[in-house]
Order: structure tokens, then sequence, then C-alpha cells
């Protein structure tokens, strides 16, 4: 063999060795990689800072220790939040000898007083990364603490500590923390913070603990119409004020909210709660776990939609109406105004940002908090009972004539006279409560997997072969004679572009369930694109999903969790198996999990996760999302360049744990 071959091929040593190795210290890994910590760069991870530093202050009050908060938004994008709790502690840390344990935790990871619960019995704060983060991203951060009748401040920049603690004089009508920080341009550009968005937050926080006053403040040059310069914030009725203010004067159908609060036993917390079910409007659902917001709601909401239906099936039984029966949870909350914030001790969130609560002992408490209490409120008024009875029948009689009738299609689109199916297709038969959902997977070996997992009454499976047509750079011509694309429209059942009508699509819910791999993505983009520009309706309908199947399980003993992805995996080894040895296993594809797992994690709907797929509020922007997919999937490859070109160092800050 010719030595030619290797002229040109680089040695291992010098390419990757030791030295390519590199190991971040202290905050660094936050300024690389603020997405792991915020979820990205943008408006809302800007204002998820302001969210950490108020969770911590708002913890304070909830153990009892502070009555007053107080948020200030100033000029040049500075924000301050001052407590009157117990201050951060500024002896030195035992563990770093010479550093005070405020510089502790403000300037390392996973440092602080909620792991073992000896300070906090309940906490928004868990990990032990937030203020540190906020001081990370920050370029100006300033702390001042008032304990013992002294003040102390410290001054940080990019989380590194500009100077040691300094020990400001006698202060005997001051306690507590104030933290002040001017968010780094170097990280999310020239963004400013919204003051509206922000008076918002801090009045919502008031509501959720009935003992706090939370004060707020705003320069002159920032208030305006819709945001005061100074306002106090206390509700002595917590979530019951916040829904009598939410509702205004709209006309509901019981006179009097579902509303109230319980312990839960043995001192593990307790939950409120406040419903009301409008007559002639929609509603919105609020969910918070230790005063944060978890938008995407999990095991505590889990726990109260089954605490409601559950009840209302038992008063319909004590009432005579049999049909109840047929209730789900659904009919219940649709429409509804609904709030509920719980607090537990070592609460489990799906990310840093705690979008969704996964501990699952919250839904058995608060379906079991809950549960009595609604009894009660049906009985005790049986006028009041058969009104919120009535109006869910209704609900529930408008679903099942649906239902109905896309049982009477479906029956139809699978009559060989009429319309052929594809081969490949699984298909549901429709005869379960829940709704129909058609799964398309990558490759017969994930089909195989998905058929033994699915619930047959309600999951169709259609496997797809590798990476469909790109239909953003293919002719109409090409895209008519291909047979995956023939295979998804004939699934569908609703046609294609301006014939396309969402009334005639045969499943409820497409999700899009590929591998969580970088392949995976690919294919999951191409269907995207497919169904943006052949199903643009079908997307706006809200009708398109995307599933989260996990990467790696990870064993610790007798305990197991699955992890989305890289950033999640390390989450869990920091928390949940801090300290124990792991085994982790990683899948290389749906077709490596058993069908348990696969049901477990990726398609039973109490247990799963699911993206939903949107496009903007306003559709008359469709425009601008059709010119960026024509800009990333379409045939001129320069236009893919240029995007890369243009964006590759936001990107590189933007990554975000998925």
């Amino acid at each position: 063999m010719s030595d030619d071959l290797f002229e040109n091929t680089p040695t291992s040593s010098g390419d990757y060795d030791a030295s390519s190795i590199e190991v971040l210290e202290g905050l660094e890994p936050v300024r690389r990689r603020p997405g792991m910590y915020i979820g990205g760069t943008d408006d809302r991870a800007l204002h998820h800072l302001v969210a950490e530093v108020l969770d911590n202050a708002m913890d304070e009050a909830v153990a009892g220790h502070a009555t007053r908060i107080e948020l200030r938004v100033e000029e040049g994008n500075r924000i301050t939040v001052a407590d009157n709790g117990r201050g951060i502690p500024v002896d030195e840390h035992p563990k770093y000898p010479g550093k005070s344990t405020l510089e502790v935790i403000l300037s390392t990871l996973h440092s602080g007083g909620k792991f073992s619960g000896k300070a906090y019995a309940t906490s928004g704060g868990l990990h032990g990364v937030g203020v540190s983060v906020v001081n990370a991203l920050s370029s100006d951060t300033r702390v001042e603490v008032a304990r013992d009748k002294q003040l102390y401040a410290q001054s940080f920049s990019k989380g590194q500590t500009l100077g040691p603690i300094e020990q400001l004089g006698p202060t005997p009508n001051r306690r507590g923390t104030t933290v002040s920080f001017v968010p780094d341009t170097e990280i999310f550009g020239e963004r400013q913070f919204s003051a509206k968005r922000l008076f918002k937050l801090a009045r919502s926080k008031a509501y959720l603990f009935a003992g706090v006053e939370i004060r707020w403040k705003c320069a002159e040059s920032l208030a305006g119409d819709d945001v005061p310069a100074e306002a106090v914030f206390k509700f002595p009725g917590g979530l019951a004020d916040h829904l009598a203010e939410q509702l205004g004067g709209r006309e509901c159908v019981t006179a009097q909210p579902f509303a109230g609060n319980q312990d839960f036993p043995e001192e593990a917390g307790r939950v409120e709660w406040a419903i009301a079910w409008p007559l002639y409007s929609d509603g919105s659902t609020s969910w918070y776990c230790n005063t944060v917001p978890t938008p995407d709601g999990g095991t505590h909401e889990q726990g109260l939609r089954a605490a409601l239906v559950k009840g209302l099936r038992a008063f319909g039984d004590l009432t005579g109406v049999k049909k109840a029966k047929d209730l789900t949870a659904d009919d219940v909350m649709t429409g509804a105004e609904v709030m509920l914030s719980v607090f537990i001790r070592d609460p489990q969130f799906q990310s840093q940002t705690k979008d969704r609560l996964t501990s699952p002992e919250a839904a058995r408490l608060v379906e079991n908090a809950v549960r009595d209490h609604f009894d009660h409120f049906l009985a005790d008024n049986m006028d009041r009972g058969k009104a919120l009875l009535g109006q869910v029948m209704e609900r529930m009689d408008e679903r099942l004539r649906r239902k109905q009738e896309r049982e009477i299609k479906r029956k139809t689109a699978t009559n060989a006279k009429k319309l052929r199916l594809p081969g490949k297709l699984t298909d549901c038969s429709g005869e379960g409560e829940g709704e129909t959902e058609l799964f398309i997977v990558e490759g017969d070996s994930a089909g195989g997997s998905a058929k033994q997992a699915r619930n047959r009454k309600t999951q169709a499976i259609l496997p797809i072969r590798g990476k469909i047509l790109n239909v953003a750079s293919a002719t109409a011509d090409k895209i008519r004679a291909n047979s995956e694309i023939a295979d998804l429209t004939l699934a569908m059942g609703c046609g294609t572009r301006k014939d396309c009508d969402p009334e005639n699509l045969r499943y409820d819910r497409i999700i899009i369930m590929t591998d969580a791999d970088v392949d995976g993505a690919h294919i999951a983009t191409l269907l995207m694109t497919f169904f943006f520009q052949e199903m643009a309706e079908v997307v706006r309908g809200g009708h398109l999903y995307l599933a989260q199947p996990p990467l790696y399980r990870l064993t610790a003993g007798k305990e197991s969790r699955y992890a989305r992805d890289d950033a999640h995996r390390a989450e869990l080894e920091a928390t949940v198996f801090k300290g124990k040895k792991v085994d982790v296993g990683r899948f290389k594809g749906l077709g490596e999990m058993n069908p348990a797992q696969l049901r477990e994690t990726t398609m039973n709907p109490d247990t799963r996760s699911l993206v939903r797929i949107t496009l903007p509020q306003e559709f008359e922007q469709r425009a601008v999302v059709k010119e960026l997919v024509d800009q990333l999937m379409g045939r001129n490859p320069e236009h893919r360049f240029n995007f890369i070109q243009n964006n590759a160092g936001d990107m590189d800050r933007d990554m975000i744990d998925a």
C-alpha cells in the first residue's frame, strides 16, 4: 500500500490528546451553554432571571421568615429584589476556607440551603443553580445582606467575584437580602426587561402566598398606563382573589367558584385551588408548584383532573344520571378557569426552567386532598351540583357526537370501494373513550414495538421508510409520485393544500415519533415541512405533535429514570442520583425499546410528554414562516449557508435543553 495514502492524515497526537479536553470550572459552563440552565437567551430566558431571584425571596416568605418583598425595575436594565428574611449567611464557609458563604452561593453551582430540607421545608429552588446562574449571566451583580443588625455587601461581574465581602456597618432596623443585577449584553444582546411582564409576575406571586406583601417600584420612564410607578400587592384570599379578578363580571355555571386549600398528611405540604366554569367564554389554566409557574402542568394537574372527574361521576351516580360514567377529565376542564398551587418537598421538574412537574406523589396527594372538598361542593347544594353536571354533560354529548361522526368517516374510509388505505397502516378501532391518535414512526422495527405498545382502540401506527421526500425542494409531480407522501396523504384523509379540510382528518392527533438522535430530528423536520406545506390547516388546528422519546435510561438500585438528552441526564445525575452509582443505558432507536418501555415513556397519555407544533398566532404571519422554511429546506443551498453563517453565533449561545 502506498505511503501517499497517509500523507495528509492528521496524527492522533496532533489533533486529539489530553490538551483537547476542556474542563469548565466555576460558572463558565453557564456562560458557554446558558440554554441548559435558563432555556435559551431569548426574552423568556431574560425574564427567567428575575423569576429565579424572586423565587428565592418567596421561599423565605413561605418558610415563615419574610413578610415583605420588593421588586424594583430601574433604568439601565437593572433589577433589584429585596426581602426582609433571614439574610444569606455571610460567615466563612467550612468547605471553602477564606470564602464567605454568600460568595460560595453566588459563584458555585449546586450550592444552597434547599438540598437537605433543614432550611426550607418546601422551596421553588432545588438544584442550587438559580442565583448563581443569574450572577454568571449578569455584567453587574451586587448583593447586600442585613444580618444580625450588620450590613454586608459583595459585588460580582460575569460570575467573577470582584472583591472580598465588605462589612458596611450597623443597620439596626433592617434585615434580609437584596440582589441587584444587570443582564450581560454579551449573552442577551440588547434585549430589555418588560415592565408590564414583570408587573404581572409580581402580582401573581402575591396571590400564591396570602401571607406575603409584594411592593412594586418602577422607574417613571418605564411606567405607563398598564404599569404604575409604585404598587403594593397583598391578597389575603389567595387564589380565590386571583380567580375573582380573572373572571371580572363574567357569568358562571355556579354562583360560587370551587375554591379552597388543604394540608397534606404528615406535613408533606399543602394544596390550594380556585376553579370556575364561565358560561359564554373560554377559560384558562394556571399551575404552580412552590410558587413557581409550571405552564405545562404535570402530576399536580393530573391529580386535580382525577379528583374533578371522579367527583362528578359519583355525583351523577348519586342523582341517577347514569351517563355520567362516560365523563372524561377534558369534559370537566375544557372552558374552565383553573388555578392550582401546590407546596411539596423535593419536587421534581422536567428541566431547570421547571415548566412541568413530574413528582409522582403529587398526583395522589392532590387528588386525595381535593376530592373530598369537591364532593361536599357538589352535594351541599344539589342545585349547584346539578347545574355543573348538566353543563359538563352537554360538553360530553358534543364530544361523543363528534367522535361518532369521525367513526362514520373512518368506516367509510376503510371501505375499499370508496377509499384505499395504506397497507402499512395499522389502524385503530376508534371505539375507546379517548381521542384517536396516529403515530408516524421511522422504520419497521420501531413500528413493530409501537404496535405492541399502543392502545388498539385509540392509537394507529404508520411506519415510514427512512427520510421522506423534502417537499420544500421537490416539484409537484415528484411529490405526487412519491409513495411515502401518498401513504401519508391517504392515512390523513383530509386532502392537501387548498383542498385540505381538517374536518375530514381521520385522527384527533398526528404524532411524529422518531428516534432521539440527529437522524430522527432530520426525519421529524422533513415531516413537519410536509405538514406545513401540504396540510397547513391541520397544523393551524393544533393537530400536529412531536413525541419526546428518551435517549437514556438511568438506574441505581431499584430506581430508574429516563432522560431525554445529555442535559436532562446530567440534571438527573446531579439531583435524583447524586452520590449514587448509576448504570446508564443508551437507546440507539425506538426499535431497541421493548414495548413496555415505549408505552411508559412515549405513548401512554398519562406518563408521556408531547410538544404541539403550531403556526404563529396570527395566521397572516404564515408568509414569514414559509420564507424561513424555504431558506432552510428549499432548493438553494446558498440560502442555508447564509443563514448558518449569519446565525452561528446565536445558535451557539441558544442551545437549549430540548
